[in-house]
């Protein structure tokens, strides 16, 4: 990456607010940030001990939890800093540009992850007796590898055209985490051109991969409205509410943030926290509450617990 930047380090202004107000901040972004990793590591742990949860759908869930922890990992520690003393918000030119990457390797993984769940829950519910095949260890673990690998690739495009730019002036970035629109704002030359290929880049990702969770949901309802019996459609549509929740969590902020003409920072910042913060939390959280398999493993894995502290 070519740097003919004078600007070694950025800090980040964290979120707007009255300073009397940090440590109660940092109480709270702390125990959501404690909440997030141990309902993830939860899930993967439920999922790693309970056979009966060996499926691919499990299988796309735990890739799922490990993208939520370490996208929460990404931005809320540096946030808290800027809570916790006057230089937290600090950060070197090298982190600004890895903390982007990663963030947008991240997001974009998880949007693609999105879609193969979609997929996954489409042959499930309309091929049924065909899932097995369709569906082998072999083609999960190479779908998994290719969001992972498309996502890395996507965000390196991000990176690379927001820090090829040359910074030599304001180095105070309005945002609680080094994000592509407001570094951009401190470029010493003309963005524009920048500007519309991340927002084509983005849009063009992210509304694909919406269309596509769209086409295979409208699949899904047409499958599951042949279904005869009422329990057999409950049971249908109960396996695609919580995804649908997750889908709507991740795509709805990330639209209004990335895909509006014109920025109103104050308003972004408030719908990234949702997006980069409560988000992965919510994921751990509708996964466990609203499925019944889950739920059962929980407990069982809450017995063997019981009885090993009694022995």
């Amino acid at each position: 990456m070519r740097n003919m930047s004078s600007v070694t380090m950025f800090v980040l202004m964290g979120l707007p607010h009255d300073p009397s107000l940090d440590t109660a901040l940092l109480g709270i972004f702390l125990v959501i940030y404690l909440l997030t990793v141990v309902g993830n590591l939860l899930i993967l742990l439920v999922i790693s001990m309970d056979s009966h949860l060996h499926t691919p759908m499990y299988f796309f869930l735990i890739n799922l939890s490990l993208l939520d922890m370490w996208f929460s990992t990404v931005t809320v520690p540096k946030m808290m800093m800027t809570f916790a003393s006057p230089g937290g918000g600090a950060i070197s030119f090298r982190s600004c540009a890895a903390q982007l990457y990663s963030f947008h390797f991240l997001g974009s993984t998880e949007c693609f992850l999105y879609t193969v769940m979609a997929y996954d829950r489409y042959l499930a519910i309309s091929h049924p007796l065909r899932y097995p095949t369709l569906m082998s260890g072999r083609r999960c673990a190479a779908l998994a590898a290719s969001v992972w690998f498309v996502g890395s690739l996507h965000s390196a495009l991000q990176t690379t055209l927001t820090f090829r730019l040359p910074y030599c002036g304001p180095n105070q970035i309005q945002h609680y985490f080094c994000d592509a629109p407001p570094i951009l704002k401190l470029a010493c030359a003309d963005t524009s051109a920048n500007e519309m290929v991340i927002f084509v880049n983005i849009g063009v990702v992210a509304s694909g991969c919406f269309l596509l969770i769209a086409l295979s949901y409208v699949s899904i309802v047409r499958s599951i409205l042949k279904i005869r019996t009422s329990e057999g459609r409950r049971r249908a549509f109960q396996t695609c509410t919580s995804h649908c929740i997750v889908v709507l969590c991740f795509f709805g902020p990330s639209a209004f943030v990335y895909l509006r003409p014109g920025s109103r920072d104050a308003v972004d910042e408030a719908v990234s926290v949702f997006n980069a913060v409560l988000t992965p939390l919510l994921n751990s959280v509708v996964y466990t509450l609203r499925n019944k398999e889950v739920k059962k493993a929980l407990l069982k894995l809450k017995e063997k617990a019981a009885c090993f502290q009694s022995k």
